[in-house]
């Protein structure tokens, strides 16, 4: 499909997905020369500092849920979508001393999947990793599907040939370089990101201007500015406990724990959710500015970069291509390693081929990074859900786990009959909230039933020992289920 809308010439956009493809294919190559052992492959030699700490983490979170999907809100909800999205930086905050309790509990540790297993045995693993895999395929999707709307939306480029660029060049330098490539590019990323959204922010405001917005607004979608909207109100804390259930369960963020230096998991991912916290308000705000400008939204989920092309012409719809290109990239290349591990580790490993040596786990990592970019790209061709549906389907499953793993983590109390409980009713319930209500209740609806069976858990007598933590380890030297 062709968008007549388009203000950045298709040859541009290629230009620039070269260079930057080139540049992150690179760095991949020249950071994964270094990998040795399995550890620097999946967890970067476990030794990562503050500097690329705070920036993996803050980039990896700027997705494309951040810039398209939070624009995509903001059109539909109104100023509650854009604030409640950013109260995604929650989930950061509250992670950040988990991360430091992580790291000194499992220093040998892998993935989340190790935690579950060792802390509430098989039956609450096995569910746990349905629940990872779930979410994960449907993040990447997500991440594959932005990339597509985004080319097209600025560039006319058809929304397979951006999807298959994007998909394809994130899975290369992943493989290239594991771990250690995807926090060396999110570096980089990092710094276009902030670079561009200040950028963005100051022209939104000095080009259309809060007053002009406002009475817009005001004539047209009323709605949007009203604070009382009740399906705002529940989307604002619905995506509390989406953000905090995404985080608090995904191997994305434990790897990262695992991977950071001791002494830095919780600083980095304090000031991380620090940095986050304002972005998805200015791209809000740029959705906001659609009625001003007068512009036919053919998708809610093609607001951001239809009003920054408008708005800004060339020079703007550059400086958006760059954005989100780095934002897509530094979540895709994130997912597919993190996910990676969690199958090497969690079921090949723990229910393939328990005793697979550390270059049999080298390889199958390859060849899963490989696999799961073939698949991520299979299943974004179709375009079958717009990016916040798809987000927030996947939110039912998420928040279940928050109050399993936050009782895990802190108390010596609850079984895994509990924990398996916790999660299969509250992913349930979510589902049916979701279909039933809306997609703005379904992760709510989820913590909420999750939390009430774990507080069974609080009342029994705390029977699980610490020490047990400890036997998560290198996958060679036998740590099998």
């Amino acid at each position: 499909m062709m968008n007549a809308d388009a203000v950045l010439p298709a040859e541009i956009a290629w230009l620039i997905i070269g260079l930057f493809s080139l540049l992150w294919v690179w760095l991949g190559w020249r950071l994964g020369r270094d990998n040795d052992s399995l550890d620097d492959y999946m967890l970067a030699g476990r030794k990562v500092g503050m500097g690329f700490a705070v920036a993996t983490a803050m980039a990896t979170w700027v997705t494309s849920n951040t810039t398209m999907t939070a624009p995509q809100l903001a059109y539909q909800l109104g100023i509650w979508g854009m604030v409640g999205y950013s109260l995604g930086a929650v989930g950061l905050l509250l992670f950040a001393p988990l991360a430091r309790r992580i790291r000194e509990m499992m220093p040998e540790g892998y993935t989340s999947g190790d935690f579950i297993r060792l802390r509430y045995g098989n039956l609450a693993w096995r569910i746990f990793l349905l629940i990872s895999f779930f979410y994960s395929i449907g993040w990447l999707i997500s991440l594959g599907m932005a990339g597509g709307l985004l080319i097209n939306a600025l560039a006319g480029i058809p929304y397979a040939y951006g999807m298959t660029v994007i998909v394809v060049i994130c899975t290369l330098y992943t493989v290239f370089g594991g771990l250690k490539a995807v926090i060396g590019t999110d570096f980089v990323q990092t710094i276009l990101i902030l670079v561009g959204v200040v950028a963005l922010a100051v022209l939104v405001i000095n080009e259309v201007g809060f007053e002009a917005i406002h009475t817009e607004l005001k004539a047209e979608r009323p709605e949007l500015l009203n604070l009382l909207l009740p399906a705002s109100i529940m989307f604002l804390f619905n995506n509390l406990f989406f953000g905090v259930g995404e985080i608090f369960h995904s191997n994305v963020w434990w790897s990262r724990a695992f991977a950071f230096a001791p002494g830095v998991g919780f600083r980095a991912y304090a000031l991380a959710g620090v940095f986050w916290l304002p972005i998805p308000i200015v791209a809000g705000l740029i959705a906001l500015a659609a009625p001003a400008l007068g512009i036919n939204v053919p998708s809610p989920d093609m607001v951001a970069p239809l009003v920054a092309g408008k708005l800004f012409g060339l020079a703007g719809a550059v400086l958006v291509f760059v954005v989100v290109f780095a934002a897509l990239a530094s979540s895709l290349d994130s997912v597919l390693a993190a996910t990676s591990d969690l199958i090497v580790k969690d079921i090949y490993k723990g229910h393939i081929r328990p005793h697979a040596s550390n270059a049999e786990l080298r390889k199958a990592a390859v060849a899963i990074i490989l696999g799961l970019g073939a698949l991520t790209w299979a299943l974004s061709l179709p375009k079958l859900a717009t990016l916040g549906s798809l987000l927030h389907f996947t939110g039912a499953f998420v928040a279940s786990t928050i109050w399993p793993i936050t009782v895990g983590l802190l108390f010596r109390k609850g079984s895994g009959m509990l924990a398996s409980l916790a999660m299969v009713l509250g992913t349930a319930s979510g589902l049916y909230a979701y279909f039933a209500i809306g997609f703005y209740v379904a992760a709510l609806v989820s913590a909420a039933v999750s939390m009430l069976v774990m507080l069974f858990a609080l009342m029994g007598k705390p029977e699980f020992e610490w020490a047990r933590l400890s036997e998560a380890r290198n996958p060679a030297n036998g740590d099998s289920p």
